[in-house]
């Protein structure tokens, strides 16, 4: 029998046979701001997803901070290996849930776009500077890079994806991440990204913060959940119990989700799209136990880890940085040598003033696109005398 490849039109065929009920089915997508030809192999969450992998802001995830700057060392995790690590918790329970793996896959790789470099601090510093020019919220710069920014396609601005991808990033929440945008998102596959984000912080900044010896495994067992799981740890050395410890983390955090997600599914007799946005509840949620004991962690991390002395001077250095570029932007911002004045800026950053964005946004979006080595190496051309510009 002659091989032939799969449609666009069978695979979506497939995911009504396969997904349930209350699945985000690509076929049942509210569709994209700028209207396109559908591709004739690849669904419409699949062209999101490969679009985010090739834009620009997406590479520049590999030098942006996790919670440990580039040149603290190799080992540490940077916003790009933490989307990946998002992605694959993300999918492996979307799968398990029998939820849309594309879609699921395709938000977790852009929910962090927008994050500046430096990490939270970074965040911080920026809002800080935007308070009366329209503030700055790292969600919304995930949207307005996707929607405005990324500059691949002569027919529209940004990467013109689906609603269901675009609601997912303006409504992503997690303990660490508050929405400015009002309500919940309208999908399960958005719910199972946010707890997902939450997983894999969890666990790596954890295996970071022992490899950094930040903190130490000894002091975890001070956590009951880390008490729990070290107790079913045989091995003695040290480099193979953090991993088991991190690898009994995300088994046990996935179970949980799975185990309580399809409780609610059933309690809330969930059987459709429209059951999951008329929900009054998160129907992706841990078991209340589980919240308590994740809890427990999260503040054993912040005080411990995020809040080590250590850490705190990298920030405050790193916000430094971030608040002088954004001044020195500001004072030699416009370009008019009839009145005597100069930009530190090139034409093509200027040039990006326009109805929706003042010379503010501007310099945000230009400051929150730096990945860590180009805002180092920019202060420095811009503070030190002794560097070339």
């Amino acid at each position: 029998m002659k091989a032939k490849f799969l449609t666009r039109e069978q695979f979506e065929k497939e995911e009504y046979l396969f997904l349930a009920p209350y699945a985000m089915k690509s076929g049942d997508s509210k569709g994209r701001e700028y209207p396109e030809p559908e591709h004739n192999l690849r669904s419409a969450f699949q062209r999101d997803r490969d679009r985010i992998v090739h834009c620009n802001a997406f590479r520049r995830l590999e030098y942006k901070t996790q919670v440990f700057v580039i040149h603290e060392g190799d080992y540490y995790r940077t916003r790009l290996t933490h989307t990946i690590e998002v992605s694959q918790v993300a999918r492996s329970l979307a799968r398990n849930l029998r939820l849309n793996e594309d879609l699921t896959e395709a938000i977790a790789l852009a929910h962090d776009l927008g994050h500046t470099p430096f990490g939270h601090s970074g965040e911080e510093v920026l809002n800080r500077l935007m308070k009366t020019h329209g503030k700055f919220e790292h969600n919304q710069q995930s949207l307005r890079i996707v929607t405005k920014l990324e500059k691949r396609y002569p027919d529209f601005p940004g990467l013109n994806l689906t609603f269901e991808v675009r609601d997912g990033l303006d409504k992503h929440k997690s303990d660490y991440d508050i929405p400015a945008a009002k309500g919940t998102t309208t999908t399960l596959e958005a719910e199972i990204v946010n707890l997902s984000d939450e997983i894999a912080y969890h666990t790596h900044d954890l295996d970071d913060g022992i490899k950094s010896q930040l903190i130490n495994i000894e002091d975890l067992s001070k956590v009951r959940i880390c008490k729990e799981l070290l107790g079913k740890i045989q091995t003695k050395e040290d480099e193979l119990r953090r991993y088991e410890l991190v690898k009994l983390l995300i088994n046990y955090f996935c179970k949980d989700l799975i185990t309580q997600t399809l409780a609610n599914i059933e309690k809330c007799n969930i059987n459709s799209i429209a059951d999951v946005e008329r929900s009054k509840i998160k129907v992706v949620s841990f078991s209340k136990e589980m919240n308590e004991k994740k809890r427990e962690l999260r503040d054993f991390l912040y005080k411990n880890l995020y809040k080590h002395y250590r850490v705190v001077r990298m920030e405050v250095k790193h916000q430094n940085i971030l608040e002088q570029l954004f001044e020195k932007y500001d004072k030699f911002f416009e370009h008019n040598p009839a009145k005597g004045k100069y930009s530190m800026l090139p034409q093509e950053i200027r040039n990006r003033v326009s109805k929706d964005s003042d010379k503010y946004r501007v310099i945000c979006d230009h400051i929150a696109n730096m990945t860590d080595r180009y805002a180092l190496d920019e202060h420095k051309k811009l503070f030190d005398a002794s560097e070339k510009v």
